[in-house]
Parts: C-alpha cells; sequence; structure tokens
C-alpha cells in the first residue's frame, strides 16, 4: 500500500486555496457574482501606482462615527463583521471615508467589448462597459476611491456598492428596472455620493468630454471679447488639469491660441503630457514666460503646462505688465474644482502642494481661511490685468461665486457657458457620418446659427486629428435637437447596415438647455424669477425615462456645489433596431424642446423663436407662448397708481 504524504497534500491545498484567493475578482465573470463572502478577499490596501484623493475631513462626532461605521456593515453578514468593522473604521479616520478598498476588484478596469460582459440583456451590458470605463485609471482622476473627476465626482460611494450593480446589471432581464440611490442600489439613502454631472450617471469619457464645448468656449470669447474667431497669437491663461480640466490644454491648440494652464499637483500635469494633452510642461517661471512671450509672437498654437499655483502666474503676468506695459495674456478663465474649495479643489497659493494637503487634513479651519485668503489674490491681479485689457469669465466652476463669498470684488465678470453632450461613438465612421449629417442640415439654416453649425462640423472633422481619446472609442459632441435626432437615427441605421460594428452608446450627462436647473450657471441668464426653481431638470428626467431612455439620473451638486444645482442626465443604447430609432426619435426630441419652451417662456428671444420653429417640424408639439410686455410704461401706472 503506497504512503500518502497527508501534509504535502494539505501544503498544496493551501497553496491552491491562497491562489484562489488572490484570484477573486480577476475576471468579468468574477465582479459579476456578488459580494466575494465566502472566503472573504484580502486586504491589499491603497494602491501606490495610481493617484488617490486629498484625505477627507467630515468631522464627524462620535456617533456620526458610529453611524457611518453601521451603515458601511449593512452589505455584510454579520459573521464577517467583526473583520470588517476595525479595517473600515480605520479607513473612516485615515482617509475620511469608508471606500472599502479590500473589495476593489484586481481585474483591470476598462471598457471591455460589449459582448464579453455576461448578461441577458445588452441593454444592461451598455451600462457595466460605461460603468467600468469611468473607472478605468486612464479616465479617472481617483480611480481606488471611484472618482472619476472634479476632485469627488464619485461613480459610487464603495467597492460593495459596485460589485452588487455589477451583479444586478448581469442578472436583469428586459422587464426590471435597477433603480440607484447616491451610488447605491435601491436602499435608504442615508449616506450621499457626489456624484458631480457625468459620474453620476456613469457618462465621463476623459477630457475629451469637456474639449469640444472649450474650444467654442474658447472660439466665442474670441469673438466676443477680441472681435475675431481668429486666435493665432493670442494667449488664453487658466488653470487645472486633473479631470474635465485638463480638456484645456488641447482646446486652446484647435481653437489656435497658445494655452498656458497651471497645476500645482505634478500627477495630472504629467499623465496630460503622457497623453499627448500638453504639449510642452515647465516649473520655472521665467521660462514660462518666455514661452509665452515667443509663441505669442510667432503666433503658433501651444499648450503649455506650468508647474505652480496659478495665483503666482496671474501675479507674475500682472507685474510684467505694470513693468514693461506689455499684456501678455488676452484671454483668461479657471477651472478649479471650486465646487469643493476647502478639500481639493483649490490650493492656496500661500501653501505648497503637500503641505496643503496636510493642512487640510489637521487643521480645516485654518486652511480655509488661507483659501479665502488666496481667492482674494487670484481676482485682485485678475483685475489689474482686466482693467489693462485682458478678458476673464468664469467657466461655471463656482470661481466667481466663491471669490465673491472670500470677499474679493467679481462684479465685473461673466458668467460664459458653452453647451454640451456627450456621444460615445464608434468613432471613424461615427465621425464622418455626424459630420454628414451636419453638413446636410447647415446648408439650409438661418444666418444666427449657421456659425454654431460650422464651428461643430469644424470640430468633428479635426476631432480624430488631436488623439483625445482615453478609455472606451468616444466622442463628444454638441448639436441642436434637430441634429441630435439626425446623428442619432444615422448611427442607428449604420449600425442596422453593418457600417458601424458593434452598438452606441449616445449620453448626456447635462445640458444647458434642459437637463439642469442651475441659477449660478446654466439658468443664470433666466431673468423671470424662476432660475431658482428645480422643476426642469426632473421634468427633463421624468419625460426621457418615460420616453425610452435606457438609464437615467438625477443628481444634486455637479460643478457648482451642494445644494446649487439639480441635474438629469441619460444613457441610450442604440442597436441598429427598429425599436432603438423610435426611442432615440421621441426622447431626444423631448430632451431638448423641455427646456427650450421653459427658456422661451422666461424671455429668451433666440428660445423663442427656436420653438417656434420646432413646433412647425413637430406638429404634434404645443407650447405656451408668452406675450412680452411691449410698453414698460404700463407696468409703472398700474404701480403707482
Amino acid at each position: 500500500m503506497p504512503l500518502v504524504d497527508c501534509e504535502g497534500q494539505r501544503h498544496l491545498k493551501k497553496q491552491r486555496f491562497r491562489h484562489i484567493i488572490f484570484n477573486r475578482m480577476s475576471t468579468l465573470k468574477d465582479i459579476c457574482s456578488g459580494l466575494p463572502l465566502d472566503p472573504l478577499p484580502p486586504n491589499r490596501g491603497r494602491d501606490t501606482s495610481v493617484p488617490h484623493a486629498p484625505i477627507r475631513t467630515p468631522n464627524l462626532t462620535a456617533e456620526e462615527e458610529r453611524l457611518a461605521l453601521r451603515n458601511a456593515l449593512r452589505y455584510f453578514p454579520p459573521s464577517h463583521h467583526e473583520t470588517l468593522a476595525p479595517e473600515f473604521a480605520q479607513e473612516l479616520r485615515q482617509y475620511g471615508h469608508i471606500y472599502m478598498y479590500r473589495f476593489c476588484p484586481t481585474l483591470r478596469m476598462r471598457a471591455y467589448p460589449i459582448d464579453q460582459y455576461p448578461c441577458r440583456t445588452r441593454q444592461a451590458a451598455s451600462l457595466m462597459l460605461m460603468i467600468m470605463n469611468n473607472l478605468d485609471p486612464a479616465v479617472a482622476q481617483f480611480p481606488q476611491e471611484l472618482v472619476t473627476y472634479g476632485g469627488n465626482g464619485q461613480v459610487f460611494s464603495n467597492w460593495a456598492q459596485f460589485l452588487l450593480v455589477m451583479h444586478y446589471l448581469s442578472q436583469m432581464t428586459e422587464e426590471q428596472t435597477l433603480v440607484m440611490y447616491s451610488g447605491h442600489p435601491m436602499g435608504l439613502p442615508c449616506i450621499s455620493v457626489y456624484g458631480q454631472m457625468t459620474a453620476g450617471s456613469y457618462c465621463y469619457i476623459g477630457p475629451q468630454g469637456i474639449v469640444h464645448g472649450t474650444m467654442l468656449t474658447v472660439l466665442n470669447a474670441g469673438r466676443r471679447y477680441l472681435g475675431s474667431g481668429d486666435l493665432r497669437g493670442r494667449v488664453f491663461v487658466t488653470s487645472g488639469l486633473g479631470g474635465m480640466s485638463g480638456a484645456q490644454a488641447k482646446a486652446a491648440v484647435i481653437a489656435g491660441c497658445v494655452g498656458v494652464i497651471a497645476e500645482v499637483d505634478e500627477a495630472p500635469l504629467r499623465k496630460r503630457h503622457d497623453q499627448g494633452w500638453l504639449m510642452e510642461v515647465t516649473s520655472s517661471m521665467e521660462h514660462c514666460i518666455k514661452r509665452i512671450r515667443e509663441a505669442k509672437n510667432s503666433k503658433t498654437a501651444l499648450s503649455l503646462g506650468y508647474h505652480g499655483n496659478v495665483v503666482d502666474l496671474w501675479e507674475r503676468l500682472a507685474l510684467e505688465y505694470e513693468r514693461t506695459g506689455e499684456l501678455l495674456v488676452d484671454l483668461g478663465s479657471d477651472q478649479t474644482s471650486l465646487h469643493n474649495p476647502y478639500n481639493g479643489g483649490y490650493y492656496p497659493v500661500q501653501l505648497s502642494f503637500r503641505q496643503a494637503n496636510q493642512l487640510m487634513s489637521t487643521d480645516s479651519n485654518r486652511f480655509c481661511g488661507m483659501v479665502q485668503e488666496s481667492l482674494r489674490r487670484h481676482i485682485k491681479a485678475i483685475n489689474k490685468l482686466s482693467d489693462a485689457g485682458m478678458f476673464f469669465w468664469d467657466y461655471g466652476n463656482a470661481f466667481l461665486l466663491e471669490a465673491k463669498r472670500a470677499g474679493a470684488d467679481v462684479d465685473k465678470f461673466d458668467i460664459f457657458l458653452s453647451l454640451e453632450s456627450n456621444i460615445n461613438l464608434d468613432l471613424a465612421v461615427t465621425d464622418d457620418i455626424a459630420a454628414a449629417v451636419l453638413e446636410e442640415i447647415g446648408a439650409s439654416v438661418s444666418d444666427r446659427i449657421r456659425q454654431q453649425y460650422n464651428d461643430n462640423i469644424r470640430w468633428i472633422r479635426e476631432a480624430g486629428k488631436h488623439k483625445m481619446v482615453v478609455g472606451s472609442q468616444a466622442r463628444i459632441l454638441y448639436s441642436d435637437q434637430k441634429g441630435r435626432v439626425c446623428i442619432a437615427l444615422a448611427i442607428n441605421k449604420a449600425i442596422a447596415e453593418g457600417r458601424v460594428s458593434a452598438p452606441v452608446v449616445i449620453s448626456r450627462d447635462h445640458h444647458d438647455v434642459s437637463g439642469t436647473d442651475s441659477p449660478f450657471r446654466e439658468t443664470s441668464n433666466v431673468y423671470d424669477g424662476s432660475a431658482f426653481c428645480a422643476d426642469m431638470a426632473v421634468q427633463n428626467f421624468v419625460g426621457d425615462a418615460f420616453r425610452g431612455a435606457t438609464w437615467v439620473s438625477l443628481h444634486n451638486g455637479g460643478g457648482v456645489g451642494w445644494g446649487e444645482v439639480i441635474n438629469g442626465g441619460f444613457g441610450l443604447l442604440l442597436d441598429g433596431s427598429a425599436e432603438a430609432a423610435k426611442r432615440a426619435n421621441i426622447m431626444l426630441n423631448w430632451d431638448v424642446s423641455n427646456g427650450v419652451a421653459r427658456r422661451c417662456w422666461s424671455g429668451n428671444s433666440n428660445a423663442y423663436e427656436t420653438i417656434q420653429r420646432t413646433m412647425e417640424e413637430h406638429r404634434l408639439l404645443r407650447v405656451t407662448m408668452p406675450f412680452p410686455v411691449q410698453d414698460d410704461q404700463v407696468l409703472d401706472r398700474a404701480l403707482q397708481g
């Protein structure tokens, strides 16, 4: 009878067991199988090879800490509480949030081909693809903290939520709906996730997602402030390269100007340079000023990343003007995350990046004071240059709002915003489809909107040359209502005919016309007293759901901060079917007309003309049209009487 090496077999089983544990959550099938509980995956902690979110300072009371811990443990059976509670408590105290790093998958986060997702419906698979694309390290700002952009714009609050959502989506049928509450799949919203505007609807595509809008904004700023859309030799100074703000470098070059973008954190600056978004990088102020002069004089398009605080840059530009009388900057803006000024969204000029992060977590009150002092210096330097002829605007990041709250003089500046919409495309073919549609429609539009069409055609024809894709193959594109519907239908037809090889998701996080109620940004130009009402975004969200969107989202706080805005977003899968074409037609028409009608009623003359023309084209559309007061003396006499 042969001898059996029982100890050796036990050792082999133990080795295999360890191997199985290590490889948990390493395939798409694994991450769609629910929470791995038997056994728990090993706690690998934070990955030092990726950037991480600033430490939060929630300043919780002892009772609030208990509640946060109790809430986190709800996802797990009591048999695991003894193991998980101490590490969750440590995360809360060390990082200011419970991310559940133990459950972060080892699988590389990216958008896998749609047919690889284990699921029962392609509608669900399209959402799984979008979610994983938002967590791709090439796309996400802080991937392990599930922050896709904006410093705190999370896709989910923790990794347990991610795994549960992927599991539910893999099981979902056409007869079911997945409902999300602040990142949690159908639960009590005792905790909240700051979904920004794109993280909340899973449609962030990296900084390209705002390049088109930023390019249009810079071009229109030139037309409005400088009298020309030819920006050769013009200098645009701004700040921020972390998330969406990373778009500014590409947008400046495509617009033809010299773009100088300051960034205090070296990691995103190097990332944008390595990705080809920034042409040059310098940490020398002297070299920065030298390159501005050279590019300005030679009228060479340039994107220059300055590793330093933008306040230092503005003050140096003001000093150069005082010394030499030479105005080195023509246009200015800002894209720091000032919706979140005291938790990593804005770094005060008095401190280094490392010092600021340390003070933020150790003395939040002192840090807040330094942020406000820095904002006052920031505005003071900009005011000097504005008086000399430089034109500055708020890009909608709450810069002027927070500067005003800090006591700075901001009354002379504009809030100036472009319109934008995300359309995830199959690129080369679909770029051509979109351009052809816009060119066909643009040939017969009025003079008033022909420039808009020309800019959009220029964008879509040029976009592919600039290699802006990170993550999934995607394209940002703005179009009006007719263009959106026609582009969607043309792409759906191309899928049906096999000219596009796979389904396409079109999505819109927020829409300046219809999807967002934001009195400090998107609806700041609504003057009938209704700017602070949130009806429009909610109606948009509900209307899109009724009209066939694959998913809809409603979130608070994107761009300008908690309590300042409501956003409604959607995603729609185009798969070449007649049903997809029907959904695109009825949903996209509503998605735009809703906001145009509201703005028409508020007194916007352009919206009045647009909705009139739309009613002529769509006979079933009926909108209550306003009768404007033509003689203001009627009001005066009535009120005096």
